[in-house]
């Protein structure tokens, strides 16, 4: 969750931007068959192309859903959320799912450095592919070390895979069908490409349909990455000290940040309060607790039809 500019990732998903079905295929044929994705019949048990298959394993690595070396396994948060028959959302029926899989690919610094930049480092409200292209490379010289570092067309095909992975295609007869199948990201609704231009809007605003339990989920775990049990909201507004933030990650104004930890406060109470000292405004943790625990609250409150 924090960068460091020695474990950096660039480049793995064979140019491929994660795709509706490929986190809930690739996790239980994982289930199904611990070597899938070094099998010679890969292809066959997938149903992709080898570099698919690569940029499945990718993804699910990415995404925290399973270890990020050899031997593949299942991450507890991979089994929670994806198990065949004990997964709170194995097909990915919920978008609060999405909501979590973005925090979890965008905080992922070591494998997704260039989505961990885009949220965290990166706070034009409007680019081109251009710019992002030669604001990521800026950023690789500048934080990146030497021998980590990637080349020119790397930079280039993790630039113009960003806004692919974010925003809505606009799809024209051209495109290929199964190039135009959104990414479910695109769904969030964080990054949307001007009408009639070839820029992109990326500008902090209310999302509402961000669910609280994702929300404290994430609140919690930065908390207990910092290892602190006072923070103040601004850090957790803006990217400090190289660490991901809540309002930067999920595009938030402070005002629906301070709302949102509002509700995280009251969605389980006892663990969370703000107060003001110094004038300065601050989340602070009354009593541990196991970021989970917020996950587990949402999907049972889904089951019965509460969810927020």
């Amino acid at each position: 969750m924090k960068f460091s500019s020695e474990k950096v990732a660039f480049g793995r998903h064979e140019t491929f931007a994660l795709r509706y079905s490929w986190l809930s295929k690739g996790f239980h044929a994982l289930q199904d068959k611990p070597t899938v994705f070094d099998d010679d019949d890969s292809v066959v048990d997938l149903g992709v192309g080898r570099n698919m298959v690569s940029a499945i394993r990718y993804w699910l690595r990415a995404s925290q859903l399973i270890t990020p070396q050899k031997p593949d396994e299942a991450t507890s948060i991979g089994s929670f959320i994806f198990d065949s028959e004990t997964g709170q959302d194995p097909y990915i029926e919920d978008e609060a799912t999405i909501w979590l899989i973005h925090w979890l690919l965008v905080t992922n610094s070591n494998m997704a450095t260039s989505l961990f930049w885009f949220f965290n480092k990166f706070h034009k409200p409007e680019f081109t592919s251009e710019e992002l292209q030669t604001a990521l490379a800026d950023f690789i010289d500048d934080q990146v070390v030497e021998k980590k570092r990637p080349s020119a067309s790397t930079v280039k095909k993790d630039a113009l895979l960003l806004p692919r992975m974010y925003a809505q295609s606009k799809g024209n007869g051209r495109t290929p069908l199964e190039e135009a199948l959104d990414s479910p990201l695109s769904l969030l609704g964080l990054v949307t490409q001007s009408t009639g231009s070839k820029s992109y809007q990326f500008k902090p605003m209310a999302r509402p349909n961000l669910a609280t339990g994702i929300f404290s989920f994430a609140a919690s775990q930065l908390m207990q990455e910092y290892n602190v049990t006072a923070i103040p909201i601004e850090d957790l507004m803006y990217s400090r000290n190289d660490y991901a933030a809540l309002g930067s990650v999920f595009r938030l104004t402070e005002a629906d940040l301070i709302t949102k930890l509002e509700l995280m406060v009251n969605y389980l109470p006892g663990y969370f309060v703000i107060r003001e000292t110094a004038g300065i405004h601050q989340l602070y943790q009354t009593k541990k607790i196991d970021p989970v625990m917020y996950l587990e609250k949402h999907y049972m409150d889904l089951e019965k039809g509460e969810a927020a």
